[in-house]
């Protein structure tokens, strides 16, 4: 099957529209209609239902998606491997979600390159329900999550304990005045959102509510306001005084977790990387 075809179907499925799917894959919006059509010939059903503007995916196309991910991800993973140099004799394939990236992984990249030197690593931004399907099909080595994904088979390892802080743009303000002046929601996850509406009984909505740090770190230092940070993170903006912490506001933990499965050829190589990310102790299988 094209691999071209299962691009546009996601691109399509993912923005609902013909004309911003096509922009996004620079093509013509008959081109992208032809590319489907032409998926819809070969698998002998409907993918979307046309109104208008108002297109939906039918329940093929709803099946197709997992399917079409894990194949486009098993075919990079097969030009990836093949493309090797000889210099680069170990592969692996690793994902994580966006916040983790910015708050926790981006760091242990460097360490990585300068401890397994022949390593050639796919690196990529995942949600938590891709990486499992990534790693029950093979396509993916190790995902990291701070939710763990209760699936038989799949084992975990706890590498790391971030400390959520609430800090603000403002000095001098409690909790209450903090999750009420301009408060930027960052989703870290459903333990962490579980533990933040018992704490947080507020009725006042976020400013600002996101999955990426990067963006809240931003608009806090450009804009201002209140958001839970990684304590790691805010450091520097704590010695420059552009970040303040709200003193009487707890500190929520979240577990980091490496999830793969066992037992693979390159179990040995998971579990130097796992090492390398600073694993902590087992924390479920």
């Amino acid at each position: 099957m094209d691999t071209e075809l299962l691009k546009t179907f996601l691109e399509v499925s993912r923005t609902r529209h013909f004309g911003k799917a096509a922009e996004h894959l620079y093509l013509t919006p008959s081109a992208v209609s032809f590319r489907i059509r032409q998926l819809e010939s070969q698998l002998g059903v409907t993918l979307f239902t046309r109104l208008r503007n108002n297109i939906q995916l039918t329940s093929s196309g709803e099946a197709l998606i997992p399917h079409a991910e894990s194949m486009l991800l098993a075919w990079a993973r097969a030009q990836h491997e093949v493309a090797l140099s000889e210099r680069q004799t170990q592969q692996l394939a690793v994902a994580g979600t966006a916040n983790l990236w910015d708050a926790y992984l981006q760091d242990g990249l460097h360490r990585l390159y300068c401890e397994l030197p022949a390593l050639s690593l796919r690196a990529d931004i995942r949600t938590p329900e891709q990486m499992t399907r990534a790693l029950l099909s093979r396509t993916l080595d190790l995902a990291f999550l701070t939710d763990p994904a209760r699936i038989e088979g799949v084992r975990h390892i706890a590498t790391h304990t971030m400390e959520l802080q609430l800090v603000s743009t403002y000095p001098e303000l409690n909790a209450t005045q903090a999750m009420a002046q301009d408060y930027i929601r960052i989703d870290w996850g459903t333990a962490f959102n579980t533990q933040h509406a018992k704490l947080f009984n507020t009725a006042t909505p976020p400013l600002l509510h996101t999955g990426s740090v990067r963006i809240a770190l931003e608009y806090l230092l450009h804009h201002g306001g209140s958001a839970f940070l990684p304590s790691a993170m805010i450091r520097q903006y704590q010695d420059q005084e552009r970040l303040f912490l709200v003193d009487d506001a707890p500190i929520i933990s979240r577990e980091v977790y490496a999830a793969f499965l066992p037992g693979g050829e390159r179990q040995a190589l998971i579990d130097k990387v796992i090492e390398l990310f600073g694993a902590s102790e087992e924390a479920s299988a």
